[in-house]
């Protein structure tokens, strides 16, 4: 009789057995290349794939460990969001990332975040521009060298202490909330210009590389760079209220 991952996972916990832990480390190998693949973009030109899967390795070990089927999550649900937590929390730790690249990011986020409260709407590059006092084609530099900090920033708060967990795949009130919370992103991603969310939705629902989304888009890589940055500066500002306890505009 052959048992699936939970019953696997059940009698795991029940005898300690550490092979059979390993076989379900095995089993689920693809939920770590899976995430480790599709969050490339923000370590590929500082750190090895490898690395990060030995990171996800790991994380899946304890989501093994964790795991409480009575809490309502599925285990590839619950073990995925585990392996993200743990590559996103590795490559902040790496230091990779040039001081002044993360210094200009962040400017960057609060200038976008900051013209979009005072808005009510996407500040356009030529505005973002003005106000951090360069041209245009000096701003779009920038951009592209920092799009992977922008995109850790936002995998940040997506990841970090927004999701509840156990409640991801739990009927009743909390199942609602986690579908809302799908609407409100898919909503913000509805409301970018057109460009924007093709790189977003091939990056994010097709796990695509920054040049083969370029391929795909006959565009080049460092201008599928920027126009991830400012589709990923534009969903932070429109789904920040929202993580943290308010209401996206």
């Amino acid at each position: 009789m052959e048992y699936n991952t939970a019953e696997q996972i059940a009698v795991y916990h029940q005898n300690g057995d550490i092979s059979l832990r390993n076989e379900i480390v095995l089993k689920n190998m693809s939920l770590v290349r899976a995430c480790a693949m599709s969050m490339r973009n923000m370590y590929i030109k500082f750190g090895e794939v490898d690395d990060v899967i030995n990171e996800g390795v790991l994380a899946l070990m304890d989501a093994i460990d964790g795991y409480d089927p009575a809490r309502g999550a599925k285990f590839e649900t619950f073990a995925s969001l585990k392996i993200r937590g743990a590559i996103i929390d590795y490559i902040r730790k790496q230091d990779w990332i040039p001081r002044n690249v993360r210094k200009f990011a962040r400017t960057l986020d609060k200038a976008n975040s900051m013209l979009y409260n005072l808005n009510g709407r996407p500040p356009s590059t030529a505005e973002l521009a003005e106000y951090l006092k360069m041209d245009e084609e000096k701003l779009l530099k920038h951009m592209s060298e920092c799009s992977c900090t922008i995109t850790l920033s936002f995998e940040e708060l997506l990841y970090e202490d927004n999701i509840d967990e156990p409640s991801l795949d739990a009927p009743g009130d909390s199942g609602l909330l986690r579908d809302e919370m799908r609407t409100v992103i898919a909503n913000a991603i509805e409301e970018l210009k057109d460009k924007e969310r093709r790189v977003i939705t091939l990056y994010y629902y097709k796990n695509m590389k920054y040049s083969d989304i370029g391929k795909a888009l006959e565009l080049s890589e460092s201008r599928v760079c920027q126009i991830h940055a400012k589709a990923v500066l534009m969903l932070k500002a429109k789904l920040e209220p929202y993580f943290k306890g308010g209401d996206s505009q």
